[in-house]
């Protein structure tokens, strides 16, 4: 279970760590060849931009599985006893559904099915719509790392 968790946690970090050195470089480049030889590079602009979704959509997964993800607690703090119980799993279930129907599902027929070019790469929009389905198996398999934590942890109780 820890080999596990260590690959997925190396896999993301290592992905995250490529778009986010490939967007400094980006900027560092744009800026040399826009400032030192007044020819602004046309690629720059729309790499950076999917660099950034990249890291965007990974990062998103990263918190998912580092239980850093952003929620709103205002209800939750206040229930107690089986209202508790009641509403953490409603909120797995539907993070589950939704990330699966949206990411995994929606996003991996977008890829599936995107037949056209960006503007400036030619690089095909199944590069980056196929971050969707990335992401969202990540944030299942970060969903399901913990179910099986909590379970380890409470010896198949409850």
């Amino acid at each position: 279970m820890k080999k596990i968790d260590k690959i997925i946690d190396d896999v993301m970090r290592a992905i995250m760590a490529i778009s986010m050195l490939s967007l400094v470089a980006g900027g560092f480049w744009q800026i040399f060849t826009r400032w030192v030889l007044n020819n602004p590079s046309t690629v720059t602009e729309e790499f950076m931009r999917y660099m950034l979704i990249w890291a965007s959509m990974i990062g998103s997964a990263y918190c998912f599985y580092t239980d850093q993800h952003l929620s709103l607690d205002l209800f939750k703090n206040k229930m107690t006893g089986k209202v508790s119980v009641a509403n953490k799993i409603f909120i797995e279930i539907a993070i589950m559904f939704f990330i699966l129907f949206t990411f995994v599902y929606g996003g991996g027929r977008m890829a599936i099915n995107s037949t056209n070019a960006s503007p400036v790469l030619q690089l095909p929009f199944t590069f980056l719509y196929s971050v969707l389905p990335i992401s969202g198996i990540f944030i299942v398999l970060a969903r399901g790392m913990k179910y099986i934590r909590k379970f380890k942890e409470q010896g198949g109780k409850q």
